[in-house]
């Protein structure tokens, strides 16, 4: 029987004190039962001596500590599994949202994970296709692999992530294949929008969405995203499916991880943010992978939007350190009216090399990513240079060059968020454009994959 304690000290905003308890562990369930029956929940923050720390997950208001009964669950949040969880939607604490039943449980699993053996871990090493070229073309994303996209206020990472999670597939045979989406601290229309696209287009049927709104509590909005990758390693590992797990929006995690800090008076870090938030950014991040034995895999999309786009910021600063690349949006791209406004130059794939070539995508596929690099940076100087010193001062090679990055722009990374493009179609429109470009000037292509590739027309 669960021991109950009337000795709740004092309450600031969502943090209660409770004094004179024993057996009590950080991270435990909390469960305060006020005289009139009302329920409410929360968790353990700290346990200091015989006095323990606890975090509402709702509002402390009407909270009467006079005759309040706080009874300690022996548990941390847990997460009911089951395959039933596919196709439906539920709020940040995993109760569902969409009207739908209560999921009868397979398992039941702590959100914050088991520890996971680094020996045990598998390389990333297989193609995703995301049906977007810059990122499949330029910066591939790996099965396993964990692959943040660092946007800004106000331009369409919603569209983009939605455009993912919609087009996403392993490319090979009976291959099991989910989406778990988790959008973190969201508007109501931003959840509506998710919800409303998923249903439309029938994506919904392979994906498990977690919605937290912005007026839910911080400590829910700190729980969203362990719950999507709790339903994540058990749909890679439990059923042996390829699951992408798609986070937006980590900066708005990362407020509530400083909200509760400050609640909790600790001394900040850089820009007020706890001195733990690498750690727990991390704790996040590296939930995604391979395991050796395990048919599954786990790969992470992480979005953040970037505080007055400053890529040298906190959150995108240190998740840098921790994932295989970013994704970078760009704001002039997006006034271009370019879609999806990816800048393909600073953003980066630590794992790409792995994921392409041939048996995987295409044997060209390494040498005209390269290629395609290459002369979207030498058009981008030329462009520079001529609006220094004006088009005069270009010769006729650097005019070709800038002519091809405008193509490349306006072909390539612009194809709108509702053109699913196959790697094959990416290869070929990349070929298409190194036809503008004279052959003496495709250096990094050997020169029989020219040949083959782009062939000579008789006269």
């Amino acid at each position: 029987m669960l021991k109950e304690y009337r000795t709740i000290k004092e309450v600031v905003g969502p943090l209660i004190l409770v004094e004179n308890v024993s057996g009590v562990t950080y991270d435990e369930l909390v469960e305060i039962e006020q005289a009139t029956g009302e329920k409410r929940r929360g968790k353990v923050l700290e346990v200091n001596g015989d006095r323990a720390l606890v975090q509402l997950f709702e509002s402390s208001n009407g909270l009467k500590i006079d005759d309040a009964k706080v009874r300690f669950l022996g548990r941390g949040i847990e997460l009911s599994l089951s395959m039933d969880m596919l196709g439906r939607v539920f709020d940040g604490m995993g109760q569902p949202r969409d009207g739908g039943a209560e999921i009868i449980p397979e398992m039941r699993r702590n959100i914050n994970g088991e520890p996971l053996n680094p020996a045990a871990r598998d390389y990333p090493s297989e193609f995703i296709q995301t049906g977007v070229s810059a990122i499949d073309g330029l910066n591939t994303l790996v099965r396993g692999q964990k692959l943040p996209v660092f946007s800004g206020s106000g331009l369409p990472h919603a569209q983009l992530a939605t455009q993912i999670a919609r087009q996403a597939k392993v490319l090979g045979k009976d291959e099991k294949f989910a989406v778990v989406f988790a959008a973190i601290g969201i508007t109501f229309e931003e959840a509506d929008f998710f919800i409303t696209d998923f249903r439309r287009t029938g994506a919904i049927e392979r994906a498990v969405l977690f919605m937290n709104l912005a007026d839910d509590p911080a400590i829910e909005r700190i729980a969203t995203p362990r719950m999507a990758l709790t339903a994540a390693e058990y749909l890679a590992y439990e059923k042996d499916m390829h699951v992408l797990v798609i986070l937006t929006d980590l900066t708005n995690y990362a407020e509530a991880l400083r909200e509760v800090s400050a609640a909790r008076k600790e001394i900040p870090g850089r820009r007020g943010y706890p001195g733990y938030l690498y750690t727990d950014l991390a704790s996040l991040y590296e939930r995604a992978g391979r395991i050796r034995g395990k048919k599954g895999s786990i790969t992470q999309l992480p979005i953040l939007t970037m505080p007055e786009d400053d890529i040298t910021h906190p959150i995108p600063d240190l998740t840098g350190y921790i994932t295989e690349g970013q994704i970078i949006l760009s704001r002039e791209l997006h006034r271009k009216g370019i879609q999806p406004p990816i800048n393909v130059l600073p953003s980066l794939s630590r794992l790409k090399d792995k994921g392409i070539g041939e048996g995987k995508t295409r044997e060209d596929h390494a040498p005209t990513m390269n290629q395609l690099f290459a002369a979207y940076s030498r058009g981008k100087d030329a462009k520079e240079l001529a609006i220094i010193l004006g088009d005069a001062a270009l010769s006729d090679v650097d005019k070709m060059f800038a002519a091809f990055s405008d193509a490349f722009e306006e072909q390539y990374v612009s194809q709108g968020y509702h053109n699913d493009r196959s790697i094959e179609e990416t290869l070929n429109l990349g070929w298409d454009l190194l036809k503008m470009l004279p052959r003496n000037e495709l250096k990094r292509i050997r020169d029989e994959m020219v040949d083959k590739y782009l062939p000579e027309e008789e006269d």
